[in-house]
């Protein structure tokens, strides 16, 4: 399967278990496990539960950031680090304070609409 070739709600369910591994993951998530192993150098958030080998658990938390990250770069067009800072929530806190101004700003001409139709 392309990587690319997926959009995100075109990806399969999550199943209901506990711990996925690499390969299970790659397939939720329409990423290659080496794209996965680099991801989790690139972002913070990515963290799996390591076992002995070495070998990779993902949890759900996990499986549903990788797909958000996925989403970011493939179907947004962000890189990397677009991606990391949309992530962080920096540009979450800048976009809550623009609303929170336009909403101020709204309210005021509505509180004059309404004072003008009370006369």
């Amino acid at each position: 399967m392309l990587e690319a070739s997926l959009s995100t709600a075109e990806l399969p369910p999550i199943p209901g278990k506990r711990y996925f591994a690499i390969g299970e993951v790659s397939e939720l998530c329409g990423v290659k496990p080496h794209v996965l192993r680099y991801w989790e150098q690139e972002f913070t958030q990515l963290n799996p539960v390591k076992r002995r080998g070495n070998r990779r658990y993902y949890q759900r938390h996990d499986v549903l950031m990788i797909r958000q990250i996925r989403n970011l770069l493939y179907d947004q067009g962000f890189t990397i680090s677009g991606a990391r800072l949309q992530l962080s929530g920096e540009s979450a806190k800048q976009d809550l304070t623009q609303s929170q101004q336009i909403i101020r700003q709204m309210r005021q001409e509505l509180e004059e609409v309404l004072h003008i139709l009370r006369r």
